[in-house]
């Protein structure tokens, strides 16, 4: 099973190629200026060659669903689906928090949360157990202050993203780790795409949008009902 993973929703733009559970090649660049819509076709095609693959001979384009930068996410979207159109394959979308989580599950830390910068104050997060990668927490856009996150005081807690940065100047959490270095990467997609192509977890192409959690002018959207 081969599969194109995009993931857009973060300074990072990035895709990677895998074969089953493998990595076959990886192509990223973390830039402030967001160089999705200038690099990710070219990403795409040097991952093709780096793999030693044609587009026809892809099984399925999974992409990281959000949520984060709103134009990263429409960008990844639209080539995943345009992708997928083309070669009449499915389409697979995983959260980008919780791909994040990956490499500090089993250290010993109760709770990874992963965090992306929005704006201001404010980042997109969500909590994990941090042995079984467990989803504690929804994922929200949360307004950051010295007493969010205090009901974890008593763990052994990791903040991870570049959102942790703002966490660390912010929160009042002495005994809380900080990883500032991590982004959502196309190769933290292949676990869970190989998951849901597996279960056939498809979405729908024709209808399928991003997790932009806010709508463009960053206004909470109004839940139905």
């Amino acid at each position: 099973m081969k599969i194109l993973h995009l993931e857009t929703s973060s300074k990072n733009c990035s895709v990677a190629i895998s074969d089953g559970d493998q990595l076959l090649c990886l192509c990223e660049e973390v830039s402030d200026n967001y160089k999705q819509s200038e690099s990710l076709h070219t990403f795409v095609q040097w991952a093709l060659e780096g793999a030693e693959i044609s587009l026809q001979d892809l099984d399925a384009v999974s992409v990281g669903k959000g949520p984060g930068s709103y134009t990263g996410l429409r960008i990844g979207a639209a080539s995943a689906k345009g992708f997928c159109y083309g070669l009449k394959i499915p389409l697979i979308a995983v959260n980008s928090l919780e791909t994040m989580i990956a490499p500090f599950l089993d250290k010993s830390y109760d709770l990874v949360i992963p965090m992306i910068d929005a704006r201001r104050k404010e980042v997109y997060c969500a909590a994990f157990d941090g042995k079984s990668g467990r989803m504690i927490t929804e994922t929200e856009a949360k307004i950051l202050d010295e007493s969010s996150f205090q009901e974890f005081a008593d763990k052994k807690v990791i903040f991870i993203g570049d959102g942790a940065k703002k966490a660390k100047e912010i929160l009042n959490l002495p005994n809380a780790d900080y990883d500032e270095t991590i982004f959502p990467s196309a190769k933290y997609l292949i676990e869970k795409s190989v998951e849901k192509f597996n279960r056939k977890e498809f979405e729908d192409v024709a209808y399928f949008e991003p997790f932009y959690l806010k709508d463009f002018h960053g206004v909470k959207q109004k839940s139905e009902g």
